[in-house]
């Protein structure tokens, strides 16, 4: 088609700061005028990054939180120097088309990205409308190669989106609709692209619900599980999946108090989501306990002030706190 292309591939699987300001320089110096993220959800929200940092300047800590590019770049805008001349055109992010070749995070259906501090590993959730894709490819054919564990990984990540997106503090009938569905397909189809990872149809219902969970997302946020699985990350290095696996039903069995009913509404309730939970876990081969992951009863303080301190805990509809994240550690011990 006549398009010239310049590959950007210098970041891993929880893309950095680093990796992110080393691919804007990339992008400036080659001035591209597009991008396509190909790849799982890292290549996703690395690309997303890139974007932020050609748009605004800066560094990545300057767009935590959602909005602050769109503040950022109104603020630089330069007023008229004599009416009734137009408004300065303000720069908008690049377009971006999303190609995700994993069911995992649903980055495509996002406006965020969520990348690694370089120095302190702590995860920056930056989000902006400008960060959505433009458009989002899902084709199951580009899943069928990746190998088991990634499916294993990916797929259960997806499924605590949709478990979480469903009860949280800020969802609303869409979210929890988009949710639902997610879930649906994602249980239903999770083992058997483990166990026949060439069905096609498989494939595309776990993207699909992969995606209907990462729209969720965009509505509900997420909960307690993604605050106890970040400071495992930043801390033992483990695969964020792996985190979720471990965390996941503890944390369904801990907040069963306060949203039984939906759990009822997934699952039949509490316990029978708990357990179907453990089941996929088990079905992925996953880690089932924080000591399999090297954790130990000494680690737990720290790590729960970190879990209090995580984003996504004021969306979870049990109260957050210090002594709670501890509560669950212990459990997953």
């Amino acid at each position: 088609a006549g398009i010239g292309v310049v590959p950007f591939h210098d970041f891993g699987e929880n893309p950095d700061t680093r990796a992110v300001e080393l691919g804007r320089e990339v992008a400036a110096s080659e001035g591209v005028d597009s991008m396509v993220a190909l790849g799982g959800g890292s290549s996703l929200d690395c690309a997303k990054g890139i974007n932020f940092l050609l748009t605004g300047g800066g560094r990545m800590s300057d767009y935590r939180g959602h909005g602050l590019l769109t503040a950022r770049i109104g603020r630089q805008a330069v007023a008229p120097a004599v009416p009734p001349q137009a408004p300065p055109m303000l720069p908008r992010m690049l377009q971006m088309i999303g190609i995700p070749t994993t069911a995992g995070t649903g980055s495509e259906a996002q406006s965020f990205a969520l990348i690694s501090d370089h120095e302190t590993h702590a995860k920056l959730a930056c989000g902006d409308h400008q960060a959505s894709f433009r458009i989002a490819i899902l084709d199951p054919e580009l899943t069928v190669t990746q190998p088991r564990r990634v499916t294993a990984v990916t797929g259960y990540d997806a499924i605590s989106h949709a478990v979480e997106a469903y009860v949280t503090r800020a969802g609303n009938t869409i979210s929890r609709s988009l949710a639902r569905e997610a879930w649906r397909l994602l249980s239903e189809h999770y083992q058997r692209v483990l166990d026949q990872p060439q069905d096609l149809a498989a494939r595309g219902a776990m993207q699909l619900g992969a995606w209907l969970a990462g729209a969720a997302i965009e509505g509900s946020m997420l909960g307690a599980t993604h605050s106890c699985a970040n400071p495992l990350t930043r801390n033992f290095g483990t695969a964020h999946g792996e985190a979720i696996g471990v965390m996941l039903p503890h944390v369904v069995r801990w907040n069963g108090t306060e949203v039984e009913e939906r759990y009822r509404e997934l699952a039949g309730g509490t316990v029978a989501l708990a357990t179907r939970l453990e089941a996929l876990r088990r079905a992925g081969g996953l880690p089932e306990s924080l000591t399999s992951l090297g954790v130990a009863a000494s680690d737990l303080e720290r790590l729960a002030a970190e879990a209090a301190e995580q984003w996504t805990g004021r969306f979870n509809p049990r109260e957050w706190t210090r002594a709670g994240a501890l509560e669950v550690y212990r459990q997953a011990l």
